[in-house]
């Protein structure tokens, strides 16, 4: 897993820090290495998630697919929201 350069992972809660630890074992085994684009900084929605350190936004060579946000889904479970974005994808604690 590499970080994009300023992005900070250390104020994730811990449930989305671990979503992210999944998510980079996920990927490593698949051979593709993951890079976080995002944490709680940049420009988000005013109800983001982000600002709640509880999203991140991850990045990887290839198509994010619906096979891929579903195998996501998957692995991290029905508490976390996965969307596909053009250029990433988010990903969010979100229990309801």
């Amino acid at each position: 897993m590499l970080l994009k350069a300023g992005v900070d992972i250390s104020r994730l809660n811990r449930e989305i820090r671990r979503a992210l630890g999944k998510l980079a074992g996920l990927f490593a085994d698949l051979g593709v290495e993951i890079v976080v684009t995002e944490t709680y900084g940049g420009n988000h929605g005013s109800g983001s998630l982000h600002y709640a350190n509880d999203a991140f936004d991850v990045r990887f060579p290839g198509v994010y697919s619906v096979e891929t946000i579903s195998l996501i889904r998957k692995r991290l479970g029905p508490k976390f929201d996965i969307v596909g974005e053009s250029d990433h994808i988010h990903v969010e604690y979100d229990p309801k």
